[in-house]
Order: structure tokens, then C-alpha cells, then sequence
């Protein structure tokens, strides 16, 4: 595929980067050179997303769950993080990303909110591109914290029990600052969404890839991509006739 539509493109793409731990021990490998394998992976996604004009990007780095993985793991990812943000830093900058990060991020060490939290402040007005990172991050989880901070609205008398409506709930979620998931995208050939962006996924076109996350490049974002022009998304009404399409090279 050496075309994507113009005019179609999804504006926000959410990934579910799966695969690191098995790319690694299908070469005898510790699972952390799968993990820096997988951050080389991301800068590749990120400049495609980038020079095709996705507007956000959504990568599901590290879950609220991914906590109970070895200690010895969860210390490498922590570090790879920490190395992927000062190295990238630089290209964020120019490149007009604004760098955004959801989840429980208190939980995160304090050697990547060194990195992390100067660099989203840094970044804060740039507007080309939103890069999100999800980081100790659940779906469930979010959810539950919207659905308390209606609540303490509620007792607080700030708003009445009939203003909890799907809007509220939308507002309270980070993970949606930029709108709902057109697409997401799951690597590493595994058929579920593992508590990513549930909320938001109500009408998100999905799109599943055998390939491992390391393995990852452009063509396939791209397939993606071409994959999720190819449906009629229809949000429950009738559907109708296609629209005319624009192709750009890419």
C-alpha cells in the first residue's frame, strides 16, 4: 500500500504496544532488550504519525497492572522511559509535539517525573502533534476516578445527580482531552484491548497485527490506516453512500 486517504485519516490513533517479552525470548534474549528494541519501535511510530499528520497518538506504555510484573522489569522500564524522554526530547521540541501523559502517574519514580514533567511543560503549546503516553494507566481505573469525582460534585451540591450524564463522565477522563479513539491499534497478534481507553472506545475502529512490538514500522501504521479507511463507521445510524476520496503519497 503506497496510498492513504487524504481526507480520512483517524485523529486519534491509540496503540497497544504488545510483544516486547516474547520478540526477545524468541532470540534467547533477556525480555529487557525486547523492551529497548520496543522503545526504537516508538520513535519510528511517532515521526510516521508525525509526518502524516495524525493529530494525537495514544501509546499504551505501561499499565496500572504491569506493576505486578518482577521488580527487576518493572526497574529497566522505568529507566527506558526515563532514556527514551531525555533522548527524544530534542525532536519532540522541534517537531511541534506537545507531550501529554495519563494514568496514575504519582506512582511513577521520581527519576522519570524529572524528565517527564519538565518536558510536558516544555511542550505544553506546541500544536502540530499530541503524543500521549499512558503510564500506570487502566481504563477501569479511569473510569472509577471520574465516576468519584462526579460523586464528591454531587454530595458537594456543585451539580444535581441528573448532571451525571455520558458527557460528565467524558469530560472527567484525561485519556480524552483529545477526543475519542478513531482507531486503535493492537501489535503481537493477541485479540483483546486489556483495559486501554475503554471509555473511549465505544465507537473506535480496531485493528489487530500479528506483528511483534519491536517489529513495528511505518508500513504497518500504514495498513493500518488503510485498513480503518476502508470501513464506514456509522456511530448506530443508517449508512450511506461513500464519499469522494483524496489520496496523498506517502
Amino acid at each position: 500500500m503506497d496510498l492513504v486517504e487524504a481526507r480520512n485519516l483517524p485523529g486519534h490513533v491509540g496503540i497497544i504496544m504488545d510483544g516486547n517479552g516474547r520478540w526477545a525470548q524468541v532470540r534467547g534474549q533477556p525480555r529487557a532488550v525486547g523492551h529497548r528494541e520496543g522503545a526504537a519501535a516508538v520513535r519510528r511510530t511517532v515521526r510516521a504519525a508525525r509526518r502524516l499528520g495524525l493529530r494525537a497518538l495514544t501509546l499504551y506504555a505501561f499499565s496500572e497492572q504491569n506493576w505486578a510484573r518482577p521488580e527487576e522489569e518493572v526497574d529497566a522500564l522505568m529507566h527506558l522511559l526515563k532514556d527514551f524522554l531525555l533522548n527524544e526530547r530534542e525532536e519532540i521540541l522541534d517537531n511541534g509535539i506537545r507531550l501529554n501523559a495519563v494514568g496514575n502517574l504519582g506512582r511513577l519514580p521520581a527519576l522519570v517525573r524529572a524528565v517527564l514533567d519538565p518536558l510536558r511543560s516544555e511542550s505544553q503549546q506546541n500544536d502540530c502533534m499530541t503524543l500521549t503516553l499512558a503510564l500506570s494507566y487502566g481504563g477501569r481505573e479511569e473510569i472509577a476516578q471520574a465516576a468519584r469525582e462526579l460523586a464528591k460534585a454531587v454530595a458537594a451540591g456543585r451539580i444535581r445527580p441528573d448532571d451525571v450524564t455520558a458527557d460528565a463522565m467524558h469530560a472527567q477522563m484525561p485519556s480524552l482531552s483529545v477526543g475519542d479513539p478513531d482507531l486503535v491499534i493492537r501489535t503481537g497478534g493477541e485479540r483483546r484491548i486489556s483495559n486501554f481507553l475503554l471509555y473511549g472506545l465505544a465507537y473506535a475502529e480496531l485493528h489487530f497485527a500479528d506483528v511483534l512490538w519491536p517489529d513495528f514500522c511505518e508500513k504497518d501504521l500504514f495498513a493500518a490506516i488503510a485498513s480503518y479507511q476502508g470501513r464506514e463507521r456509522r456511530f448506530g445510524l443508517v449508512g450511506g453512500s461513500g464519499a469522494s476520496i483524496t489520496r496523498i503519497a506517502i
